[in-house]
């Protein structure tokens, strides 16, 4: 049964790059006139819009050849947008619905609910100088860590590294880097208590 189903879901894939190619040939493209980021950012707005189990796997297809990394198991939701083709997503990820993902690298098996935001660190706007347009100042990505087995809660916003195996509740917004195996909540997240027993100190 299970040989079955890895051979179904491998027909599928294939089918899913046929199906996506043209995407990707226009994407290629306009790599060379507009520039990589930009040819990116308009392609993947127009694969998250896809329905349904087949725009699942047309959307990994998709990404698989051009996003940093992705795991052809992991599988992302209608409506997810990247702002950053260095985005990396492992084994066994899920990307709930409308979820907006910057400089993220997402380890195995984490699990994003629907709707939670990671820019590119906390620092993607710089807002220093009062004599200066906001949009004209600058700022510094950086590369946000999802933990493997890491679980984050709809609507979350994460700034910050969330360690393996943590929870962070719905509606959080993590600012700073969160440890191993931890239940965290709040704005700013705090660290609540260990997961459960023989869990490293908070």
């Amino acid at each position: 049964m299970n040989a079955t189903r890895e051979t179904a879901k491998r027909l599928a894939r294939a089918a899913a790059l046929v199906a996506v190619l043209p995407v990707l040939l226009h994407y290629w493209f306009w790599s060379l006139v507009v520039g990589h980021h930009a040819a990116f950012r308009g392609a993947v707005q127009f694969v998250s819009l896809l329905p349904g189990l087949p725009g699942i796997y047309m959307r990994g297809a998709f990404l698989t050849h051009t996003l940093a990394g992705c795991h052809p198991s992991a599988r992302v939701e209608f409506g997810v947008l990247f702002s950053e083709p260095g985005a990396e997503l492992g084994e066994g990820v899920y990307v709930g619905p409308r979820c907006i993902l910057g400089l993220v690298r997402v380890g195995k098996d984490a699990l994003l609910a629907s709707g939670v935001q990671v820019p590119s660190g906390g620092k993607t706007h710089r807002f220093d100088d009062p004599d200066v347009p906001i949009r004209d100042q600058g700022g510094e990505l950086t590369l946000v860590t999802i933990g493997e087995g890491a679980w984050v809660g709809a609507g979350a916003i994460v700034l910050a590294d969330v360690g393996k195996g943590t929870v962070v509740a719905a509606g959080s917004v993590v600012t700073k880097p969160l440890p191993d195996y931890v239940v965290a909540a709040g704005v700013p997240a705090k660290v609540l208590r260990p997961r459960f027993g023989g869990a490293p100190d908070a």
